[in-house]
């Protein structure tokens, strides 16, 4: 199973494997307060994709469309395929820290992420 939740959230069991998919480090909150498995920063969409979008809604569909198609390269295609395998095993939580919860990086590589393989994994917010 998949999720997605905010970095600033506290962590729970129920979360499972815990991955930050954003290409900077969250301000405020500290690294061992975080309980990261992975920091993934490399799945985050690039700086200039991530300068222009800005986190502007009216922006997003146009932003998911250049984000996919950056985690179409390699090495993003690979690390997609490799948590799309962990979330059919158990459960994966992508974090980020983003203030909107429906137009952000995370929403388009979960997106991304159930997408691969024979079972997509069930998505949860």
């Amino acid at each position: 199973m998949l999720r997605i939740k905010r970095v600033y959230e506290p962590p729970s069991p129920t979360d499972g494997e815990r991955v930050l998919v954003d290409r900077l480090w969250p301000r405020g909150v500290k690294k061992e307060d975080a309980r990261l498995d992975a920091w993934l920063a490399e799945l985050a969409p690039s700086d200039a994709l991530r300068r222009w979008f800005g986190h502007e809604p009216r922006r997003f569909a146009e932003f998911r469309r250049r984000y996919l198609r950056e985690l179409e390269r390699s090495p993003s295609r690979a690390l997609v395929e490799e948590l799309a395998r962990r979330a059919a095993r158990g459960r994966v939580t992508l974090l980020y820290a983003a203030k909107d919860e429906e137009h952000n990086n995370a929403v388009v590589l979960a997106a991304a992420i159930a997408r691969v393989g024979e079972r997509p994994p069930r998505i949860r917010a």
